[in-house]
């Protein structure tokens, strides 16, 4: 069945619990094919388990969620097919190199043999591996793991990416690798669901942002249009107004 034109990713009154804990409170969203989308909140807020739920890993207590037009809970394997995840803890094989972690994947994913070899020499020199692509990965540093994982997501040509915290760890020239990136994908028509608590990282890349605290949707709307709403000079003093605390306070 041909994936519906819709939008990229739909949320709708997703609730999460676990126990009695209540990590996503009737989250609503729409993101449109195109878009740099960021999650904004602090470490807890419930971004990660918003992504959970959009890859399928995790099933919502209550609520639906999308992805192309695909209902995750119904068509999670079509869903799949069309989104790349890299997730806030990597995961890679350490004793692999980086490229052959980013070509086994692409294996997995079905990239036909005949492109992998050209998927992977771009995607290594988009997030700025070449120099470190063949070195395993258990000898490297965080931040090189990162990037591997975001390669990765990204080798299969996915229609849509969902990047947790994608550049936490990584020194400023390596970050701005990714930022380019993330935006090159937009300018080629993909959408790019990104969480972060980095306010800068935010204002560089989204189109919209949604600012979420203890699960809640607390704010949405472009960087420009949020700081003016509240009159502030930047996303951190938004947030700030919202919930009262600073960003890096956590939850």
């Amino acid at each position: 069945m041909q994936e519906t034109q819709t939008a990229a990713v739909a949320i709708e009154g997703l609730t999460k619990d676990f126990g009695d804990v209540r990590a996503v409170d009737g989250l609503t969203l729409t993101i449109p094919r195109g878009e740099v989308f960021g999650l904004l909140g602090p470490n807890g807020s419930g971004k990660t388990t918003t992504i959970n739920c959009l890859t399928g890993l995790l099933a919502p207590t209550s609520g639906r969620v999308s992805v192309g037009g695909f209902d995750v809970k119904t068509r999670g394997d079509e869903a799949r097919r069309i989104t790349g995840v890299s997730p806030q803890e990597t995961a890679v094989y350490p004793f692999l190199t980086g490229r052959e972690n980013i070509e086994l994947f692409g294996e997995l994913q079905s990239v036909p043999r005949k492109t992998l070899d050209e998927r992977s020499d771009y995607v290594i020199e988009k997030v700025g591996l070449m120099e470190e692509a063949g070195r395993r990965v258990g000898k490297c540093s965080g931040g090189m793991k990162r990037r591997v994982s975001i390669a990765m997501a990204l080798v299969s040509d996915p229609k849509v990416v969902l990047l947790d915290e994608p550049t936490v760890g990584m020194d400023p020239q390596a970050r701005r690798a990714v930022w380019d990136f993330v935006l090159d994908l937009r300018d080629k028509g993909k959408t790019v669901v990104i969480t972060t608590h980095y306010m800068e990282e935010a204002q560089e890349l989204c189109d919209e942002v949604g600012i979420i605290d203890h699960g809640k949707l607390m704010a949405l709307g472009s960087p420009d249009a949020l700081k003016a709403r509240y009159g502030a000079e930047d996303l951190e003093d938004v947030f700030i107004q919202l919930t009262g605390r600073t960003i890096r306070e956590g939850a």
